[in-house]
């Protein structure tokens, strides 16, 4: 099965316990499209080619800017301009010689979907935009494939498996698309480096697991991942059979604004949400942060339902008049409260702001914490 020379790059992998050539065999045996050759797609492939994954696909049509050096670990100065599924495939083909690399200098579209996919076991995420998130999560359910699925915002981090042996898909956290304005990009809000590296690791794991069926993989289950505190929250996730109601794939079905999702949840900027406190009488605030956040400071007067709350079986325990009441939700930088906020409007309320950039940009434009 294998030569001398894989033994020997292997050796590591082979001598470990509850692994061994079984494992290595089902890895090269193995098949990924890594679509995203940005900051989470770098390091999930060079820990692929490194593992030793038969084939890998790599989908980008984008070119090595300066910018991108920052995080995106398998570049250099000498390759800015120069396509990156093109220069990935190069350097990962050096770290790796008995696999088969595969360089895709395309966008992922509706239309090049399927035959992409078509030749691969398993899809790993590595974009950066709800659209391309959503046309991927729907095609891996068209045409059957797992999906590893990472995201990145500044400080924080979201992991998962979806769509792996019936559990959960990417909409049944986000049932559908939320205002292009609720995320803006990490080009204008910026990422700390190494926090992808750390989150890209994860999906390569992850992957490994799925595929050498070993541990237990985040299926049915959400990584949140806070890099400036050093804490992870393990969220569950049940899977909605109306999120698997997908019979085609339509570049406007994947339209980053959502005029239901504007409708009934309205991003609410520091200011406006203080003028609130004061004006609006029926106002529910709600910190979905964990216990020993809230501890450190909060906004007042608020309730505390942990995010986790939103997603259990029984839903969050919100006061029985709040279904008429304005609530506004507040996180550490917003994207746990948008959660909260979609899992509420699945439940029905109308009335639910989400404060953009959370606590942080609260106390940044001078508010008070208590």
């Amino acid at each position: 099965m294998f030569s001398i020379e894989e033994k020997n790059q292997y050796q590591r992998h082979l001598s470990l316990p509850s692994f061994g050539s079984i494992a290595q065999g089902k890895l090269k045996a193995s098949s990924v499209l890594v679509i995203g050759a940005g900051g989470l797609g770098c390091p999930a492939l060079q820990y692929l080619t490194a593992a030793g994954v038969g084939r890998i696909g790599i989908v980008d049509d984008d070119v090595v800017e300066v910018s991108n050096l920052q995080r995106q670990i398998l570049f250099n100065q000498d390759d800015l301009g120069d396509f990156k599924a093109k220069i990935a495939a190069v350097k990962l083909g050096r770290m790796n010689p008995y696999i088969n690399i595969q360089p895709h200098v395309v966008r992922f579209d509706a239309g090049n979907a399927e035959s992409l996919m078509d030749s691969y076991d398993i899809i790993l995420d590595g974009t950066d935009n709800f659209s391309s998130r959503y046309l991927i999560n729907d095609a891996c359910i068209l045409f059957d494939k797992i999906l590893i699925y990472g995201a990145i915002y500044q400080f924080e981090g979201q992991l998962s498996v979806f769509n792996y042996k019936n559990g959960p898909t990417y909409r049944c956290l986000f049932p559908e698309p939320p205002s292009s304005k609720v995320l803006p990009s990490c080009s204008e809000v910026g990422v700390l480096g190494v926090l992808p590296g750390i989150i890209g690791n994860f999906q390569a794991l992850e992957a490994i697991k799925v595929i050498t069926e070993i541990g237990e993989p985040l299926s049915g289950k959400v990584l949140l991942y806070d890099a400036l505190n050093q804490k992870s929250q393990l969220l569950t996730l049940k899977p909605l059979v109306k999120s698997r109601e997908i019979t085609a794939l339509k570049e406007n079905s994947i339209n980053c604004s959502s005029k239901k999702s504007d409708e009934m949840i309205v991003e609410i900027k520091p200011n406006d949400f203080f003028k609130m406190i004061k004006d609006v009488k029926d106002l529910l605030v709600v910190d979905v942060r964990e216990n020993w956040e809230r501890e450190m400071s909060k906004i007042s007067p608020s309730v505390h339902i942990p995010l986790g709350d939103f997603t259990s079986s029984g839903g969050p325990n919100l006061p029985s008049e709040s279904k008429d009441s304005n609530i506004v939700i507040y996180c550490k930088a917003g994207v746990r409260s948008r959660m909260a906020c979609e899992a509420l409007r699945e439940k029905g309320f109308q009335k639910l702001f989400n404060l953009t950039g959370g606590i942080l940009n609260w106390e940044s434009e001078g508010h008070p914490l208590s």
